[in-house]
């Protein structure tokens, strides 16, 4: 007997990468429903060969539904997400709405997997930040074996990371730009064609913005709360693909060698790391794969024990849609939850 699966936001970016992801790991479901708000009821989204329309989430029935992929922004996630989980059905919520609770777990299976017990609470799993999530995943193993102090994060984010809204503006205004149309600024605070703009989210009072603090506060959750973090974040005109400059301190001494060691049998990792040209990852290469790359791995001889390293994944993926349906095939493969129907 399989799982029934909902998608909330199922017409989105992120909740088409779900029904994709699911398909594609061939996630024990007996049964899966696309949701979404009223105006999407009756638009048709793929979930593997086969074809679902989507249902108003509104007027559906969570008590028969064992988990439910939320993708629909962190206004919607603080309404319907305690609904559900008192339900008994257990959300996995891709928003912020949920991160920084302290009865929510905040999950990265590769990192912190003993901490999704703590669902029952409120029968709710946060998923990370896009950024944070490939972070921690490189730096879980490397923490492990040099105990992490300090770290340095300046992020390259695709407009993907912003919602179709953001890809639409990029693609726009690259058009705009070659056929020598106005340039027209919608969701981002400034052009993004043939730029970078040092603003993600808003701004809080000390002058980082929301996104920055982010990382901080899900890296020091889910890894160390002593390790010291601080963060640059940067949109740049990528589709789709986080890039990371990252530099570390540790309190034992770690060398380059040694790091690319680790890391190549860690998992969800890949190590690209050639001394040449092209032997590194960019973000158009990681697009649509699972793994979260690491290349220019180097020693940071202005500081003891330091490093520095280049990250790359697809934000839609590990950041978001995969990470989600990971954590599901944990409460299953943990015995933590079994179908309900199966129950009854």
């Amino acid at each position: 007997m399989g799982f029934k699966i909902a998608i909330v936001g199922a017409t989105g970016n992120v909740g088409r990468e779900m029904l994709n992801i699911l398909s594609e790991r061939d996630f024990p479901a007996d049964e899966v429903v696309a949701l979404a708000s009223a105006r999407s009821q009756g638009t048709e989204v793929s979930f593997g060969d086969k074809v679902l329309k989507v249902q108003n989430l509104e007027n559906y029935d969570f008590s028969t539904t064992d988990i439910c992929l939320m993708s629909a922004g962190g206004t919607i996630s603080q309404k319907w997400s305690p609904k559900i989980g008192a339900q008994g059905c257990v959300v996995i919520d891709n928003s912020s709405a949920w991160r920084y609770d302290q009865d929510v777990p905040l999950i990265v299976p590769e990192v912190n997997p003993d901490a999704i017990t703590g669902f029952t609470k409120r029968n709710i799993i946060a998923n990370p930040n896009c950024s944070t999530a490939q972070l921690v995943v490189a730096l879980k193993p490397l923490h492990d074996f040099a105990t992490i102090k300090r770290i340095v994060v300046s992020t390259y984010q695709s407009v993907s990371g912003a919602g179709k809204d953001g890809m639409d503006e990029l693609f726009n205004q690259t058009r705009a730009v070659f056929v020598a149309d106005p340039i027209e600024t919608k969701k981002f605070t400034k052009r993004i064609a043939f730029n970078v703009i040092p603003h993600i989210d808003s701004f809080m009072e000390d002058g980082y913005t929301k996104e920055e603090w982010k990382v901080l506060a899900e890296t020091k959750k889910m890894l160390d709360p002593k390790i010291r973090v601080t963060c640059t974040a940067v949109r740049v005109p990528v589709f789709i693909g986080h890039s990371e400059s990252v530099n570390i301190e540790f309190e034992k001494e770690i060398t380059a060698e040694q790091a690319r060691d680790i890391l190549r049998d860690a998992p969800g990792c890949l190590v690209i790391d050639k001394h040449e040209d092209g032997g590194y990852i960019t973000p158009y290469e990681c697009a649509g794969e699972d793994a979260t790359f690491i290349s220019r791995i180097r020693e940071d001889a202005t500081v003891e024990n330091g490093l520095n390293m280049w990250i790359v994944s697809d934000n839609l993926r590990k950041g978001a849609a995969l990470n989600a349906v990971q954590i599901g095939e944990l409460l299953i493969n943990r015995g933590l939850i079994k179908p309900r129907k199966a129950a009854a």
